[in-house]
């Protein structure tokens, strides 16, 4: 039988790809785990999403922030060859949020996040992306990481809300704005 527990991090402090124990308070640790839980966000998204094309980009999304995450992880091992992400992934998301958004109405006012399932819980991965990027930003203070991470996960939220947007267009369901 497997066991899915070490108890090595009984103790605060958590093992990485570059073989480096580190304190599970660190900022490296806070961006690996804030990704993880966009990662996690994105996979509910995807049980909920029925367009097909756009179920394979949140899925395309989902490796994406798993490459991020396990280049952050081997932070300081020079031997681990680093996972990189695409340079031309930033270029997806940004031809993928044109492309949806050109099928959408001008956004004239804020919008309450909400609306379908679907695009309620793209607006929660949406809130979760801007918190994981500023602690991936927080973390490239002290370790490196390739800009091209820090300029994904800033496209990221802007795919997420723009994805929210056309799933509740796509099925008629009309957005509700706050009231001042």
């Amino acid at each position: 039988m497997s066991t899915y527990y070490t108890g090595t991090g009984d103790k605060g402090e958590t093992g990485t790809l570059s073989e480096k124990r580190v304190s599970k308070a660190s900022g490296i640790i806070e961006a690996i785990g804030s990704i993880d839980e966009l990662n996690s966000a994105v996979g509910i998204s995807v049980c909920k999403v029925t367009d097909e094309n756009l179920k394979k980009e949140l899925e395309s999304v989902q490796n994406s922030l798993f490459i991020i995450g396990a280049s952050l992880a081997s932070f300081s091992n020079p031997s681990v060859e680093k996972a990189q992400l695409n340079p031309d992934s930033v270029k997806i998301l940004e031809k993928e949020t044109n492309r949806m958004s050109t099928e959408l109405p001008e956004l004239k006012e804020f919008v309450l996040p909400g609306g379908s399932d679907a695009a309620a819980s793209l607006h929660l991965a949406r809130s979760i992306a801007r918190r994981a990027e500023r602690s991936l930003v927080k973390a490239s203070e002290e370790y490196e990481v390739a800009d091209v991470a820090k300029a994904y996960m800033n496209r990221l939220s802007s795919y997420l809300f723009v994805a929210a947007l056309y799933v509740n267009y796509k099925s008629g369901t009309e957005e509700k704005h706050p009231t001042y």
